[in-house]
């Protein structure tokens, strides 16, 4: 078990600048501690698991990388970027973490123009492939609302990937997946590898964790341990 930054570190001795810096990160909500004394480094290209228990603080960890929640304490660091309040949610990242806030009565497609809208970094062409990556048809005109969960959770995975980052964060990228839509997101991940991105993937399942991940960690009650 690793539990303290001195350690943590050794598992990055030979790495250049980490793509993430999580530095004695703590952050309570509502009087409660869910995230204590946080120490993470990952490396660029490297695929990191983090599983736990519902409430253990996995969910919130993502949103503190990403910069949708600020911390109370402690410094997080982006390919070398701080993150505040003057930088949130870094370009280079792209994420799915809980529920994303579509547009229920229109379609995915319209959905993905839109986000992609906001910066115009990819062609509605590039919007078309990335759908179909995830098992979805560009040319389905039905309203996300009459989407099965399953479907909405492949339409996360191709938000979190639209831009082409850098760095997924992915929180239960196949839960409500079948085995075959399982295995069409871990093949999509694989090819993320294999481009040099680095992902951040929280799930439940062990042997997802154990395929796809290059070091594994617990996290309970706020606190995060190294299992592998």
């Amino acid at each position: 078990m690793i539990t303290n930054k001195a350690e943590s570190m050794l598992t990055l001795e030979n790495s250049s600048t980490p793509a993430v810096t999580v530095d004695n990160v703590s952050k309570k909500l509502r009087g409660r501690q869910v995230l204590e004394n946080i120490n993470l480094l990952v490396g660029v290209g490297e695929t990191v698991g983090v599983y736990g228990a519902n409430g253990s603080g996995k969910s919130m960890l993502l949103r503190v990388i990403s910069g949708l929640v600020l911390p109370d304490t402690g410094t997080i660091n982006v390919f070398g970027k701080y993150i505040g309040r003057d930088n949130e949610f870094p370009p280079e990242l792209g994420a799915l973490i809980d529920g994303p806030g579509f547009l229920l009565d229109y379609t995915g497609i319209y959905n993905l123009e839109l986000l992609a809208s906001i910066r115009n970094y990819v062609s509605k062409a590039d919007i078309r492939k990335v759908i179909e990556r995830v098992g979805l048809s560009p040319d389905d005109n039905r309203p996300v609302k009459t989407y099965s969960t399953g479907m909405r959770k492949r339409l996360g995975v191709a938000q979190a990937i639209l831009e082409n980052p850098k760095l997924v964060l992915l929180d239960e990228p196949t839960s409500a997946l079948d085995s075959d839509g399982a295995k069409l997101i871990h093949g999509l991940l694989r090819e993320l590898q294999a481009s040099g991105v680095t992902i951040i993937l929280v799930s439940h399942k062990p042997d997802e964790i154990k395929d796809l991940c290059s070091r594994i960690y617990e996290m309970q009650d706020g606190s995060i341990m190294l299992r592998a």
